[in-house]
């Protein structure tokens, strides 16, 4: 079957399952423990993901879990592997771990092999260690060691009830430990029935991005590269963003477990979701199927209409799935079965009011840095602009 997608699809690799030697009290990732990725499930996932390849470009993405509870070996034999079946295709790799097993070996490997590594870590020692027990310094340790290997990272961070009330403290973290690239997350995770205390409030989100925003257009456009700024804008231009939640449709980031099974994306790895095993059907077959693409549109196709009629749809496209639920009585796992029948019934993101803030409130800046993007100048050139406007 043709593409269905207008884009590459990626899969994303849990060579370690959910195994992890973290508790974080927020993962959405809390399935049962498989026995860890063999050499023979590699070999077919590295074959197999470079040959659905429509580019020369391959990005393998190692997740967990905690990816670096497989040892070094392995890492070293899916690279000796992606040699194999490179067929002349550019290889990179990258690596989300939370920091607390890297060793001088892992950064010279890393280094070597030119790995990007993403970092997760929520601000500031107090913002970091309210969820992610106290593993601050640990996580830090491993920042600097890859500072002193020049190994490139970026940090991935979460939003939560313990660092939203304060979006300068932690952006200027992030800057002061040399932090180039950051993404940030929203934490919206329920119990089944109401939205955990834990989890940023819609309020909070916007505040947050505005508070964030206004720092960064003024100073850091260029230097700082904050991954839903980025989306922001690319949406802005027509260009489609490389942040699946701000994106038109979903499906074009899968995930492998550890015995090989795929599923349509990580937040909806559940029964009605898996798309096969590697050893019985091809990622390709998985990937580009009939059950992807239904779970690709599904994004569009069931927005309330309250979506469909706002201005900022260009911008949003719905956000992600997984946060259309309500204060109560919504699991975020039910969402991807129910029927287009249903649509009446469906609800906006549970961050929707923060979402509009904060659109709204970056929307004068947005047009001035699309506007520059579009008579080919670099977006950066707002921030004389604005000196020049103020």
């Amino acid at each position: 079957m043709l593409s269905p997608f207008s884009r590459e699809c990626y899969i994303m690799a849990k060579p370690a399952g959910a195994a992890c030697n973290l508790a974080c009290h927020y993962c959405y990732y809390n399935k049962p423990r498989q026995t860890p990725m063999d050499l023979s499930t590699l070999e077919l996932f590295v074959e197999q993901y470079i040959a659905m390849q429509t580019t020369g470009h391959v990005l393998f993405t190692w997740h967990g879990g905690e990816p670096m509870l497989r040892p070094l070996s392995f890492y070293r034999k899916a690279v000796e592997l992606q040699r194999k079946y490179a067929d002349g295709r550019h290889i990179e790799n990258c690596i989300q771990t939370n920091g607390t097993l890297l060793t001088p070996e892992w950064c010279q490997f890393l280094h070597d092999n030119q790995w990007l590594v993403g970092i997760s870590i929520d601000g500031t020692e107090e913002m970091h260690n309210a969820y992610r027990g106290n593993s601050w310094q640990r996580v830090m340790e491993g920042i600097r060691l890859m500072q002193r290997y020049g190994v490139e990272w970026n940090a991935m961070a979460t939003v939560h009830a313990a660092n939203a009330d304060r979006p300068l403290e932690f952006y200027r973290f992030f800057k002061s430990i040399g932090c180039q690239y950051l993404q940030f997350t929203p934490i919206v995770e329920s119990n089944g029935e109401d939205v955990l205390p834990m989890a940023v409030t819609p309020g909070q989100w916007g505040n947050f991005l505005c508070a964030i925003f206004d720092e960064w257009v003024q100073t850091d456009v260029g230097k700082v590269f904050v991954q839903i700024f980025d989306a922001t804008l690319a949406n802005w231009v027509g260009v489609t963003p490389g942040l699946c939640t701000l994106s038109a449709e979903c499906g074009h980031a899968g995930v492998i477990e550890a015995n090989g099974d795929v599923y349509s994306c990580d937040h909806f790895v559940f029964p009605e979701h898996r798309l096969g095993n590697i050893r019985q059907h091809t990622l390709i077959d998985m990937m580009y199927g009939e059950q992807q693409s239904r779970f690709s549109a599904l994004k569009s196709k069931l927005l309330p209409e309250d979506c469909r009629q706002c201005q900022w749809l260009f911008a949003c496209h719905g956000e992600c799935p997984k946060n259309r639920i309500e204060n109560r009585g919504v699991r975020s796992e039910e969402l991807g079965v129910r029927s287009e029948e249903n649509r009446s019934k469906e609800t906006a993101s549970y961050l929707c009011s923060g979402y509009r803030q904060y659109f709204a409130h970056a929307a004068p800046k947005m047009d001035i840095m699309a506007d520059l993007y579009r008579h080919g100048r670099a977006p950066a050139e707002i921030m004389e602009e604005l000196i020049l406007r103020s």
